[in-house]
């Protein structure tokens, strides 16, 4: 693991990300269009696992024979499933940084969701500190040996654990965290940064001011390795690399 001594948002951590694909874009990189839903991986998977149409019917709920396009490829093996317009503007973009050397964004707009949680990061940081007991590190940015892939660690802990400070207001992204402990949405960036810097632990704090009158403006889950999860995890960001280093390539031979 590299660590680069930074703050967020400063003059070193900006050149730093350049061509790196960082953690908070992880489930961006993962998103695929024209994939298979879950009625139909059960039932492509009741198939290849030689079960009859009709048992396979069955699991999957299907009254009649499916159709699909996108079941008969994967029922014959082929490759279903292409990168989204986002991810492929992403992987493009990264192409672009790694040949300049320069963030293609610059002096970054923020928005103020951004600025709101720039400002409010430091109050989530002390009341974790106050929450576990201890001191935490700032982390700056940590990247892979190879530097290909990098994560903005709001803070690493001892020699096992580290932490990601959120400070969302969108009900959308408060609620499942404060009613069912879910914490689904950043699942690809914390395991990212578990896989980044080899810890064993992560602590996910919500810092969501509006609920200080009722002492629930503080919330904080922590997460386990998964080796499961970081395996197939590194298995789409490498396919991934591969697209933005084959961008990169057809992109030097145009301009040779």
């Amino acid at each position: 693991m590299i660590i680069v001594n930074c703050k967020q948002g400063d003059e070193v951590w900006k050149p730093a990300r350049a061509g790196v694909t960082t953690a908070s874009m992880f489930s961006t990189v993962r998103a695929k269009v024209g994939m298979l839903n879950d009625q139909q991986k059960i039932y492509v998977d009741a198939i290849l696992s030689g079960k009859s149409e009709g048992a396979a019917k069955g699991l999957a709920e299907y009254k009649n024979t499916p159709t699909s396009e996108t079941i008969q490829k994967a029922l014959a093996g082929e490759k279903i499933g292409d990168w989204s317009e986002a991810t492929k503007n992403y992987a493009f973009r990264l192409a672009c940084e790694r040949i300049s050397g320069e963030p293609l964004d610059g002096d970054m707009f923020q928005t103020w969701a951004m600025r709101r949680g720039r400002e409010l990061e430091e109050t989530c940081r002390i009341r974790h500190e106050q929450d576990i007991g201890q001191i935490v590190d700032l982390a700056g940015f940590v990247m892979t040996d190879d530097g290909k892939f990098g994560a903005s660690a709001d803070s690493l802990i001892e020699e096992d654990g580290g932490a990601e400070y959120k400070c969302f207001y969108a009900p959308e992204m408060v609620r499942p965290i404060i009613i069912e402990n879910d914490w689904g949405k950043i699942t690809d960036q914390v395991q990212g940064c578990l896989w980044i810097t080899g810890r064993k632990w992560w602590d996910n704090c919500l810092l969501f001011p509006a609920l200080a009158s009722i002492g629930k403006d503080f919330k904080r889950h922590r997460v386990m390795r998964d080796e499961n999860y970081i395996e197939k995890l590194e298995l789409d960001l490498m396919e991934f690399d591969a697209l933005v280093c084959n961008w990169e390539n057809k992109l030097r031979e145009k301009a040779a």
